[in-house]
């Protein structure tokens, strides 16, 4: 039979179960349910030893430090987590990220292990896997242009319907990677670990979900805390010179959407934010626009969401080209109304199709590469054409503060520390400035004093 003994003045018991002795006490109600958290720990050599230990846990459990010993695995952690971080994070787009990572890089590999044996050597170890056998993921498009290129190699041609069967995918897919393949636009080879940009990425939501972990007492430490994050090479932005961004203007100019373009390209805003600017957050009559609302697409649908942060619900002034041509859209907008009449399908937006419906999100990067494989300019994607718009307004000497503000980034630090490798001479002129401020103009030296420093 257990032996349960008690000393008075001290809140809870030591038993003796065989050879070893466990602690036993009363922790907080749960703040649910108002039930008793009874809290347990066995396996101790000696009796004393089980009260030394009991007494620990107790002044932890007062300093807010205790964590209660449980199996949880970290596959079960995570279930847990994916729909408590959805309430909690205001991007539906950053939720879905996390959950993606955590399902195709954390879970796979080690999600069968306890919670609480997680430790900083886990992590490191997790990250050295994922770098360098970490892919999980077909390349399809990489196995279509395999085929694409043996195919028309030799003369011969495939559709795209016999292409989607080959490799088992949609032939929307396979038609859009032809017209890819055509293009130039041919995938490079890929490796079997993952790129150092998404293993950053994998940390960063490993940190966030361990942060929550130790609030809720399942771990009392962040792990991933005390692990550094590969560093990727900052090797600068895809951009368009103001030469070709003028070249894709001009072409566009006849566009139903050309507000839309250049909007663009003179704000720099998201993909997100233009598919999802509503017609009452224009104020043109005093030259400017509020980004409140957005439209990303998670799992293939889309959703209304209401920007990355607090930062990114933001108005911005517009100049007097981009007015004239978000009034001419406007107008445009209210004749299609009126010729569709109760066939409109009003939802506010400002780019949408004639008769009122939402563009998907995904077909304005279509449309993009369409036009820039059409005129023969080097491919972007949307968020490339905003860093297009934040490069060029930098180097025309707009404050940094200003575009920062503009792109609606958290910080301006972020904003330099993202665009110092695309404009060096940023940094070459600020090297000139300070130093002009102490060796004044170029003829610095003329009157100089003399000086020599003679042995003592």
């Amino acid at each position: 039979m257990p032996r349960t003994r008690k000393r008075r003045g001290i809140p809870g018991s030591v038993t003796r179960r065989g050879n070893k002795w466990a602690f036993a006490f009363d922790g907080p109600a749960d703040p649910l349910t108002g039930e008793r958290n009874r809290i347990r720990k066995s396996g101790f050599e000696s009796e004393d030893e089980a009260w030394e230990k009991m007494a620990e846990a107790q002044a932890k459990l007062r300093e807010g430090q205790l964590t209660k010993p449980s199996k949880r695995t970290v596959a079960q952690f995570f279930e847990e987590w994916f729909p408590r971080m959805r309430n909690s994070i205001g991007s539906p787009t950053t939720a879905n990220n996390y959950e993606t990572l955590a399902r195709a890089y954390v879970i796979p590999v080690i999600g069968k292990k306890r919670l609480q044996d997680i430790d900083a050597v886990t992590v490191t170890s997790l990250y050295e896997h994922l770098l360098n056998s970490g892919r999980r993921k077909r390349d399809t498009n990489g196995e279509m242009f395999r085929i694409w290129q043996e195919v028309t190699g030799r003369g011969d041609e495939i559709s795209a319907r016999e292409l989607a069967r080959e490799v088992g995918v949609t032939h929307d897919a396979a038609y859009k990677a032809m017209r890819r393949f055509r293009a130039g636009r041919t995938p490079t080879g890929e490796t079997n670990g993952l790129s150092k940009k998404t293993v950053r990425s994998v940390h960063i939501m490993l940190r966030s979900a361990f942060a929550d972990a130790v609030t809720w007492k399942y771990v009392p430490t962040n792990p991933v805390a005390a692990v550094k994050a590969p560093s990727p090479e900052n090797r600068g932005h895809r951009t368009w010179t103001p030469t070709e961004l003028r070249r894709f203007l001009t072409a566009v100019q006849s566009d139903r959407l050309y507000a839309m373009w250049l909007l663009l390209a003179t704000t720099g805003m998201r993909r997100s934010e233009v598919a999802g600017l509503r017609l009452d957050g224009l104020d043109l009559d005093n030259g400017a626009l509020a980004v409140k609302t957005t439209r990303v697409v998670t799992n293939g649908k889309v959703r209304q969401g209401f920007g990355k942060s607090r930062r990114s619900r933001r108005r911005l002034s517009l100049d007097k080209a981009t007015v004239a041509a978000l009034l001419t859209h406007v107008e445009m907008i209210q004749a299609e109304k009126a010729t569709w009449a109760d066939a409109y399908q009003d939802h506010g937006l400002v780019f949408c199709w004639e008769d009122g419906r939402p563009i998907y999100p995904d077909t304005i990067t279509e449309w993009l590469a369409r036009i820039a494989d059409r005129l023969g300019l080097p491919h972007l994607t949307l968020h490339e054409l905003r860093h297009t718009y934040a490069t060029t307004a930098l180097r025309a000497g707009v404050h940094p503060k200003i575009v920062s503000t503009r792109l609606g980034h958290a910080t301006v630090a972020f904003t330099l520390d993202l665009y110092t490798a695309d404009i060096p001479e940023l940094d070459q002129a600020a090297a000139q400035e300070i130093s002009n401020l102490f060796l004044g103009t170029p003829g610095f030296g003329t009157d100089a004093v003399e000086v020599t420093l003679e042995a003592a």
